[in-house]
């Protein structure tokens, strides 16, 4: 934790700011350990001038939490003496940089008039920033790397053991649920996300919610799993047929296979993201499908679900050691149903690893496509 914090004030000059207030909790525990919902990192100058503001709930928690770390902890039953802290911390940094996409508007203004206070010969200026911290999560240690793969092998064995509920009568919520307990049993705090189980049309949203719709001879199921642990999520996405597919669905599942396979293939050390997207891309385009791909192909995956580095079209990434992404095509037809293929990549020194392990074969114990 404190060479996080020391590289994080490395990146202090060149965005122009003396200290960083961290509102973004995921960031805040990337930094500090402090898994708690309420409370500001203040990253200072020094460890002197690090200092860990929560409220009375954290008391204990806090400190068992950051233990070994040099930050300061201020715990403050309701935040009552918040702003003055961060006066007396102003005084000594001209510039305070705040996290632009975590701070509420009115959260802004309140730092900006407690910074006015601080009774310094010069007021404190708030200047905004983006991703400083961020850009440090991108590159996963070997115990970010840990965590995540226990999660990967949660869902994994999850997946597994609900394959038999996949037949006609049984509802999108109970095998979303069923998956939500099995990662549980597995030793998960929870799903990394919300559950996708989309059948038949359903299928055909990206994005869908489980519903109450009985699976169906003859949908396509779309299951988009990923465990929570220590923090860390696991991704990932298979697609089943129940009983028999049609031709096109047949071609669907084939094409998005191959899709995947292009663009996993293509991740290694020094490749821009959108090459990878790229990779996918061409594969669907060619089998004349290019309007139904209609996402990114992926995105990095940590602290939060969605986070840098991204893997688009217009992404401006360039992949390093230590990455974590999802290659993630999919194609969607309402009147067929959608199809979606995705695995968890480690960017490795000298090319990739698939943390993922489902098998892919698009069957469900009721029935099989071939």
């Amino acid at each position: 934790m404190t060479n996080r914090v020391a590289r994080l004030r490395s990146g202090f000059g060149d965005a122009g700011i003396d200290a960083l207030l961290v509102t973004d909790p995921n960031n805040i525990r990337y930094l500090s350990g402090f898994t708690g919902s309420s409370g500001w990192l203040f990253v200072g100058a020094d460890d002197a001038a690090t200092v860990l503001l929560t409220d009375g709930r954290y008391s204990n928690q806090a400190p068992a939490e950051i233990a070994g770390h040099q930050a300061t902890i201020d715990v403050d039953p309701a935040f009552r003496q918040r702003d003055e802290r961060l006066a007396q911390l102003a005084a000594a940094h001209p510039r305070i940089g705040l996290e632009a996409a975590s701070i509420t508007w009115a959260d802004q203004q309140r730092v900006a008039a407690a910074l006015g206070s601080s009774g310094a010969e010069a007021e404190a200026e708030v200047v905004a920033t983006s991703g400083l911290v961020e850009a440090l999560r991108e590159v996963k240690d070997a115990n970010e790397l840990a965590a995540i793969e226990r999660a990967v092998a949660c869902a994994d064995h999850a997946l597994a053991e609900t394959m038999g509920l996949l037949a006609p009568g049984r509802t999108e919520r109970e095998v979303a649920h069923a998956l939500d307990a099995a990662m549980r049993a597995h030793g998960a705090t929870g799903p990394g996300y919300e559950t996708i189980v989309a059948a038949g049309p359903n299928a055909a949203l990206p994005h869908a919610r489980p519903t109450d719709r009985a699976l169906a001879e003859g949908d396509l199921v779309v299951i988009d799993v990923g465990a929570l642990v220590d923090g860390y999520r696991s991704d990932m996405t298979r697609t089943f047929v129940i009983g028999s597919a049609t031709p096109t669905q047949e071609r669907m599942l084939d094409v998005v296979t191959e899709a995947q396979a292009a663009g996993v293939a293509r991740v290694a050390p020094g490749v821009p993201t959108a090459e990878v997207d790229a990779a996918c891309r061409s594969v669907i385009a060619d089998a004349g499908w290019g309007d139904a791909f209609s996402h990114g192909t992926g995105h990095g995956v940590g602290l939060a679900i969605h986070e840098a580095p991204a893997v688009g079209e217009r992404a401006a990434a360039t992949l390093q050691p230590g990455h974590v992404i999802t290659v993630e095509p999919g194609v969607y037809l309402p009147e067929h149903g959608g199809v979606r293929v995705e695995d968890l990549v480690l960017v490795t020194d000298d090319g990739h690893r698939v943390l993922t392990n489902s098998p892919k074969q698009p069957y469900a114990p009721y029935g099989h496509y071939s």
